[in-house]
């Protein structure tokens, strides 16, 4: 069982790391903070580049947490947050599957993230490495709602429309 939790938090953690780094830089056919931004803005994300730079470093630092099994819960909300981030902004309206480019993807990551709060990280953490037993019940639903809250305070910041303009500005 530890070994399939390690393999877990690996394939998880380091697969939204890598996302992370594409978002900050050109790295594993990243689009570079630039243009990643200016997406983000298109999507609603103001200032773009900002958004981008932020979700970034949070996708890169808490995949790299919930690859090396460090502070589960916390990486477990971040993980889970990020995606539903993803998906309310960009994939929601597409549907469930991934080749439409709906929500399927972010799903699964954010859920196996989430488990990982309630089953814990396994032996072959830095969590057991460091003696912490930060998993269960209470730890798994406290991540869930910091995820749920997160993510829903970072979908309220888009601007859907376009902001007005003033009339002396016109």
């Amino acid at each position: 069982m530890d070994f399939g939790l390690l393999l877990l938090r690996m394939t998880v953690g380091l697969t939204l790391a890598a996302h992370g780094v594409q978002k900050l830089s050109t790295r594993f056919g990243g689009r570079g903070l630039r243009k990643t931004g200016e997406m983000f803005g298109l999507i609603g994300f103001h200032p773009g580049r900002r958004h981008a730079f932020r979700a970034g470093l949070t996708e890169a630092g808490g995949g790299l947490l919930l690859a090396l099994g460090l502070l589960t819960p916390l990486a477990a909300a971040i993980v889970a947050s990020v995606m539903i981030v993803a998906a309310g902004s960009a994939h929601l309206s597409r549907g469930f599957f991934a080749a439409s480019g709906g929500y399927e993807y972010n799903l699964v990551l954010g859920i196996a993230g989430l488990s990982l709060a309630f089953i814990g990280p396994g032996w072959f953490s830095a969590d057991a490495l460091l003696g912490l037993a930060v998993h269960g019940s209470v730890w798994g639903i406290a991540a869930a709602l910091i995820a749920i809250a997160g993510g829903l305070l970072q979908l309220s910041q888009r601007q859907t429309a376009p902001a007005a303009v003033p009339a002396a500005a016109a």
